[in-house]
């Protein structure tokens, strides 16, 4: 992996790389998955990402060799929580709180080109997308019969908090959050602590 390079990708650069995402995420376990969120198909997925890219503050990191090994992109949650809306139940205070504050970056895609070294270049994806953003905390809802992606993420350490329901997409979505940082991570303590609970067996 010594010739791998991350590189960050603005808004605009973004557009221009779509169909490589695209086809990366064609061969991901994501687009295989029954009831994937939004759709599975190449044309779906470069839908999304569009309407992603023109969200404010959208951001890309790519990592790369001769070709694209991985991706991930999102863009910052808005202090008023539209982003948690159809949450099951309670919002967790220490979520509402960090949303509050403009401190949770909703990352919408992590897709790595299967390798024997997944687990580690997924986090070089996700941590600059957070650290950029000055944020404290990831977030990502993920179809919840999309079993192969809730198991990776758990292995990159992102923590499952409930359901968010979205009458667009599939019937239930889990919600999951990724603190950067310690302080978020003791803030979020407790939720570490259930988070075995909320993973389909």
């Amino acid at each position: 992996m010594d010739a791998v390079r991350l590189r960050r990708v603005n808004r605009w650069l973004a557009q221009g790389l779509a169909e490589k995402p695209a086809d990366l995420y064609t061969d991901s376990p994501e687009a295989s998955a029954p009831g994937a969120y939004r759709g599975r198909s190449h044309q779906d997925f470069l839908n999304r990402l569009t309407g992603d890219i023109r969200r404010p503050g959208c951001a890309m990191v790519i990592v790369e060799t001769d070709s694209l090994v991985g991706c991930a992109f999102g863009f910052p949650v808005h202090s008023d929580g539209f982003w948690w809306l159809d949450f099951d139940g309670a919002l967790p205070r220490s979520i509402e709180q960090l949303t509050g504050s403009g401190a949770v970056f909703a990352i919408t895609s992590v897709l790595v080109r299967p390798h024997p070294h997944d687990n580690d270049v997924a986090p070089q994806l996700q941590e600059p997308l957070l650290s950029d953003h000055q944020a404290s905390l990831g977030a990502t809802l993920v179809n919840q019969n999309d079993r192969p992606n809730l198991t990776a993420l758990r292995s990159w350490r992102w923590l499952g908090i409930g359901e968010v329901w979205r009458p667009a997409g599939p019937t239930m979505l889990r919600a999951l959050v990724l603190p950067l940082g310690e302080r978020t991570a003791v803030r979020l303590e407790g939720l570490a602590r259930d988070a075995w609970t909320r993973w389909p067996r």
